[in-house]
């Protein structure tokens, strides 16, 4: 050993600790850090990587998914050897594999209100990696009520958001965004698509970020949002302040508590599929069997059509259904459905809206329809 580390951890860390900002005591500030990484996606998969391998002393991982071929183009952490392992189990088998050094600790769990400040309050720093407004709420208020900060990334498409939230001298996401978006209306990576490369970007950001802060070097993220186009490769810094009426972080804060973020966030997994018409696969596959007059109405975008569609269905994006109404029948059963049944229920509430009576939602989408009834369809 010389100092706090041993002769293999010079060797390896050598060319970090070569950068007069970061030096032997830069990398024994990383090694007296723990930062948790909330959901091992494109963008946790990367951010952890680097993080292990700039010997950060205790990684935290957080999932409770199972590896997916669907997974593998942008969650760099995994290969096909580990279809159907958890996340988790192969995660950290890939980080002490790549560092030994490295306390990885496994959550192998969904967080939630009931759980996450005692698992956020282990740790220095947090990285949320989620692809979901109900656990990004729940990460910021977690981080907040247990003075952690929240390094913090979305991704849509070609465009990106990062920044650190929940900083003293800093707002928090609600000063961004104080209320959700509707359910439905801003589509997740699944149905919006994702470029691999461009999550594996976005994630380094948030590793780096995080280095930085352990370090002390340069300047975080804190009161300004990075914003990233991949298409033009061009960044931009919007200044945020710290919202002054924010419910959470400003001059009178009326949330003192983790909250029913599902509900907060009017997920459909909370009450709004509970609101509408359902169908299940079984039974309209019976429904189909007897010949009984249906519009099957099919709400995804053109390139998830192109992948999979169910036979004999009409299609009508859910952006153009206002002014298309005249191609659907208003005297026949109307089925409606997307990827999974989220738009589709929102699809179906219009459509109540505008007069139509009999209207369902396909419970489960096409993918219920894939796993249940035509293994042929491929999931996507």
């Amino acid at each position: 050993m010389i100092g706090d580390f041993s002769k293999e951890e010079l060797i390896r860390y050598s060319r970090q600790m070569a950068i007069p900002e970061i030096s032997k005591q830069g990398q024994e500030k990383l090694k007296n850090a723990s930062v948790l990484i909330i959901g091992l996606g494109g963008l946790g998969s990367p951010a952890s990587i680097y993080l292990a391998s700039a010997g950060i002393g205790k990684l935290g991982i957080c999932d409770f998914d199972k590896v997916d071929l669907s997974n593998v183009h942008r969650q760099v952490m995994y290969s096909v050897k580990d279809l159907g392992f958890k996340k988790t189990e192969a995660a950290k088998k890939h980080l002490e594999n790549l560092n030994p050094n490295v306390d990885v600790e496994v959550h192998d769990l969904k967080l939630d209100s009931s759980n996450a400040k005692e698992i956020i309050g282990c740790y220095d720093i947090i990285l949320d990696g989620s692809d979901n407004f109900p656990t990004r709420y729940l990460v910021n208020d977690a981080c907040r009520l247990t003075n952690k900060l929240n390094v913090h990334a979305s991704v849509f498409r070609f465009d990106a958001q990062v920044s650190v939230f929940c900083h003293d001298e800093g707002p928090c996401y609600r000063c961004m965004f104080p209320e959700p978006p509707k359910p439905g209306e801003v589509p997740s990576c699944a149905d919006a698509g994702v470029m691999g490369a461009h999550v594996g970007i976005i994630g380094s950001i948030q590793a780096l970020e995080a280095i930085k802060i352990i370090t002390g070097v340069g300047e975080p993220l804190v009161g300004k949002v990075a914003i990233f186009d991949s298409l033009t490769m061009e960044m931009k810094h919007l200044k945020l302040g710290k919202d002054e009426n924010c419910k959470l972080c400003g001059s009178n804060p009326s949330i003192k508590d983790l909250i029913d973020y599902e509900f907060f966030c009017g997920s459909p997994l909370g009450f709004e599929l509970n609101a509408v018409n359902e169908i299940t696969v079984s039974d309209l596959f019976a429904y189909r069997e007897n010949k009984k007059e249906h519009v099957l109405l099919d709400v995804r975008e053109k390139e998830e059509v192109a992948i999979a569609k169910i036979e004999n269905s009409h299609w009508i994006p859910m952006n153009e259904i206002p002014k298309r109404l005249n191609e659907i029948d208003p005297s026949k059963r109307i089925v409606v459905y997307c990827k999974s049944g989220m738009r589709s229920a929102n699809v179906v509430n219009f459509l109540k809206s505008a007069g139509f009576l009999d209207v369902n939602n396909l419970k489960g989408g096409i993918l219920a329809w894939s796993r249940e009834i035509d293994s042929e369809i491929p999931e996507y």
